[in-house]
């Protein structure tokens, strides 16, 4: 057996230390978006999002939900954790979902998500729905997040389509969110909401309500569809109503799923990057597969 003096011992250990610090260096991004898989130690080991967009859960369930002390320790880190709530759509791998409910939906589950499978959209302005989101929110809160990331806001889209009053039922997605935050923020006066899309809503909030509640935007696809350029018209129209939430004083986060691990194209990236720069957006370039399940690589073009 091979002795080693103390002196030599503690001088391996320093120089391992120092080497680990030397080579996990951060990298400072505006933010991160991963809804599954998620591995907070391995966020947090190499990045520091100013957001933080995730599930209130490692998996989705509530037995792998995030303690608070987890949650907390990112805010430590200067990062603000948003929790992923789908408020327009009911998904079944939640802890709400019932088993009946695949043979006998109730009369405010409307039809499954085509594209997504599992995700049925929701009659959001019903009673039993918003039961169910409070008694989600509640969870969250308890865990420390720093807010919500408010999913399917442009839910109303689907039900206008099948002929509901389109005003109404902007009204009632309007309605929904304001009581979302109100009732978060008697226990957090500080609660973060943050919609994703749908803020072409805004030509339904007469009294601006709507945006004087919400404290930023999540927005998908803005420049790109995919590795696509997005029309001039079509990012004209958009940015119509998102600059008026940013002109406000609120916090715009973009998603645009511009990362094909297969082949990178590192100017399709940069070009990303540096809109929301111009337009001092906060830039994730998410992978293309849009399912959000792993950190896009595609963040290295930040350094």
């Amino acid at each position: 057996m091979i002795k080693i003096s103390k002196t030599l011992f503690v001088f391996f250990i320093t120089l391992s230390i120092f080497t680990f610090s030397f080579n996990s260096k951060k990298l400072y991004v505006p933010f991160i978006y991963q809804l599954t898989d998620i591995n907070l130690n391995k966020i947090t080991n190499y990045y520091t999002p100013k957001f933080l967009v995730i599930d209130y859960s490692k998996d989705g369930s509530d037995e792998k939900k995030f303690t608070y002390t987890e949650i907390k320790t990112l805010k430590t880190l200067n990062i603000k954790p948003l929790a992923y709530l789908s408020i327009g759509e009911a998904e079944d791998y939640r802890y709400y979902w019932k088993n009946s409910w695949y043979d006998d939906l109730p009369d405010w589950i409307d039809n499954e998500n085509p594209r997504w499978t599992g995700n049925y959209k929701v009659k959001y302005w019903d009673k039993s729905w918003k039961k169910i989101i409070f008694n989600y929110l509640d969870k969250i809160i308890s865990q420390g997040f720093s807010g919500v990331y408010l999913d399917i806001i442009d839910g109303y889209y689907y039900f206008s389509e099948k002929g509901y009053n389109t005003e109404k039922i902007a009204h009632e997605m309007i309605k929904f969110v304001i009581e979302i935050a109100e009732y978060a923020r008697k226990k957090n006066k500080n609660f973060l909401i943050v919609p994703q899309n749908g803020e072409s809503i805004l030509k339904y909030d007469y009294n601006n309500k709507y945006l004087n509640t919400i404290s930023g935007l999540g927005v998908e696809d803005l420049f790109y569809y995919k590795t696509n350029k997005n029309s001039k018209k079509y990012v004209e129209s958009r940015l119509n109503y998102i600059l008026k939430i940013k002109n406000s004083g609120k916090f715009i986060l973009v998603t645009d799923y511009v990362y094909n691990p297969i082949s990178p194209n590192k100017n399709i990236i940069l070009n990303f990057i540096n809109l929301c720069k111009k337009y001092n957006f906060l830039g994730y370039p998410a992978n293309i597969n849009q399912e959000l399940n792993n950190i896009s690589n595609a963040l290295k073009y930040y350094k």
